[in-house]
């Protein structure tokens, strides 16, 4: 079977804490991002400094009414017990969350894109999105190209992650705007840099979807359990 998924609203409870194999600990808290527009209501998920305005992301197959739909991240502080305080903290986003309606979860399914089949899957597989940059965002499917100046290595996307009062780089999230169209992306770094990571999809007791969760496994997964069928 595909991947089950975890409880998020583990990741998006402030103060919980995991300890890693290492011996690191992890104390999570969630750090607001603004509201995305989604004036379509198509959503993509991805590195932004790899497909934004290169027509290589998919928006996902579930859509949502079009409106302004907060974004948060579950950053976790990471400390070692014999290592000194540092004068900066070790910050690492631990998921991604877009909030389309403030009601409890019961259930989660993986965010698809067209073409994309479950059944496809083998045991713990999943579908996801590659990072190459260390990034990931969420934006409207219709904003695909409005946002050149961030596209390479400079640009108000990229000061957004370079320059932070006490932390580089700074994980976020960020919020980028286009001021002749309004459109915008919410990014955030991508908790232990490139790899592929799912986008979860989560429904409350109607059906209705209540929120789009991107992993990046910095919470090990035995400090975790699968939601409850």
């Amino acid at each position: 079977m595909p991947m089950p998924a975890p409880d998020f609203s583990w990741h998006f409870t402030e103060g919980n804490t995991f300890t890693e194999e290492s011996g690191t600990t992890g104390t999570l808290g969630v750090v607001a991002g603004g509201e995305l527009w989604l004036h379509t209501g198509r959503v993509i998920a991805c590195d932004p400094f790899v497909a934004l305005g290169a027509g290589e992301a998919e928006p996902f197959t579930a859509r949502v009414d079009p409106g302004h739909y907060r974004v948060d991240a579950a950053v976790a502080t990471l400390v070692r017990e014999e290592e000194p305080e540092q004068d900066t903290p070790h910050l690492r986003v631990a998921a991604a969350r877009l909030v389309i309606k403030d009601a409890p979860t019961v259930a989660w399914e993986l965010a698809l894109q067209p073409g994309q089949d479950l059944g496809e899957l083998g045991d713990d597989e999943f579908f996801g999105y590659g990072v190459d940059a260390g990034t990931g965002c969420f934006y409207d499917a219709g904003s695909d190209g409005s946002f050149p100046d961030c596209e390479g290595d400079e640009g108000p996307l990229w000061d957004a992650f370079a320059t932070a009062p006490d932390v580089s780089p700074a994980p976020g999230p960020h919020t980028i705007t286009d001021p002749a169209t309004g459109h915008n992306l919410i990014a955030f770094t991508s908790g232990w840099g490139d790899g592929t990571y799912p986008t979860w999809i989560g429904r409350d007791a109607t059906g209705a979807i209540t929120c789009f969760v991107t992993d990046f496994f910095v919470v090990p997964a035995e400090a975790l359990a699968p939601l409850a069928p």
